[in-house]
């Protein structure tokens, strides 16, 4: 089954449920998608809720779909790791002894306002006990740090909330955690009937420097992805093995040092948000929510097969700090700066929050792309 909800759906993931049949949740944004002409296999609510219930798979292109199956669908196993892997307190709570030096604590918005920065030990993480795409995630290095990140959070909580309900990005807690050093990873997964781990694919997630905290640039390659699925799936093993998920896709943002593998985050139901799961379908054309659905395990071999040599990536495209009310993001000024741009996915930034992802191919010869990607602002392509 599938679960589609706002703020966007991937033309990639809808031509495949037209191709494929496969089952999805009858809410208003599949309707309005059948509305126009997509011809999705439509299932009514009572029906999706039994079916889930027994245990059916189930894939949510979007967190905000979690609400619905958490209140409708009478399956405890599915429930409870979706609140489990949701809210990052309680899973740095449940994973602790795996990590047991790692430092957190969380607090209330209110506590947090009041807290005396000379006696927390930094560097730190900042974010929301439950949050979505770095939003009111901030790297605590100094006292700076620290104003600019309560100030943030001050002034654009209450937009977080225009994008997103509460359950997505919840600003009412807040968590405080040692900074990890080490390589950032994505992983897209998932845990089969069994509970065992399937990684469907590895992204490296650049900063353009130790403060940067956003999405702007994950890339993924076969060397890489070769090199780390083993390490992360016996590592999410580990990690299963305390929360007893089953038939269960997840989004899991890790920083691997000197081989041990310590958490970030864990989004249920779902790979890269915003369809940036579709990465794998336009590099590899390989399909990750397929692959969990239909219970497929990667034939890596042929997914990279002409595939060496050739680096793929996804950017989110934020608007930068103090962008004008208002202001137009010159996306074929933005492209004709590739060489050889997968997909421009455009979005309505004031629904979404950004202005698009931007899928890449890149080969030795184009490297410097990326880190154009990495380190630009985006003023240069603002209109009024």
């Amino acid at each position: 089954m599938i679960v589609l909800d706002e703020p966007y759906v991937s033309e990639p993931l809808v031509a495949w449920l037209e191709e494929s049949g496969h089952p999805v949740l009858d809410n208003a944004p599949a309707r309005d998608l059948a509305a126009q002409g997509r011809a999705l296999n439509l299932v009514p609510e009572d029906e999706a809720a039994r079916r889930l219930g027994a245990g059916e798979r189930v894939y949510a292109n979007s967190e905000n779909a979690l609400a619905w199956i958490v209140d409708h669908v009478g399956n405890p196993g599915l429930v409870h790791a979706i609140q489990l892997f949701k809210d990052k307190a309680r899973m740095r709570e449940e994973l602790k002894p795996l990590d047991p030096d790692l430092f957190f604590r969380t607090c209330s918005v209110d506590e947090l306002f009041k807290l005396d920065f000379e006696r927390l030990e930094t560097p730190f993480v900042l974010k929301p006990s439950v949050g979505f795409c770095s939003m009111g995630v901030h790297a605590v290095h100094d006292r700076d740090d620290w104003q600019r990140a309560l100030s943030d959070i001050a002034q654009n909580a209450s937009a977080w909330h225009d994008l997103y309900p509460e359950s997505v990005v919840g600003t009412g807690s807040f968590m405080l955690e040692g900074y990890l050093e080490g390589t950032e990873y994505a992983l897209d997964a998932y845990f089969d009937e069994t509970g065992a781990a399937h990684v469907l694919d590895v992204l490296r997630h650049d900063f353009a420097g130790p403060a940067d905290t956003s999405d702007r640039l994950y890339v993924t390659s076969a060397p890489l992805v070769r090199d780390n699925a083993a390490l992360f799936e016996s590592w999410l093993d580990r990690v299963n093995a305390r929360v007893g998920a089953r038939n269960f896709p997840v989004h899991v943002e890790v920083r691997v040092r000197d081989g041990h593998v310590s958490p970030i985050e864990f989004n249920p139901l779902r790979f890269a948000g915003l369809g940036g799961t579709d990465v794998s379908w336009l590099a590899y054309g390989f399909r990750t929510y397929a692959a969990f659905l239909d219970g497929e395990a990667p034939a890596w071999d042929d997914v990279f097969r002409g595939k060496e040599g050739k680096v793929y990536s996804m950017s989110l495209l934020t608007p930068p700090a103090g962008a004008p009310a208002g202001a137009r993001f010159d996306y074929d000024a933005f492209e004709k700066r590739f060489s050889h741009v997968l997909e421009m996915r455009r979005f309505d930034v004031d629904r979404v929050g950004s202005y698009g992802f931007l899928f890449l191919e890149t080969d030795q010869d184009t490297a410097d792309e990326l880190e154009f990607v990495k380190t630009c602002d985006l003023t240069e392509f603002l209109q009024p």
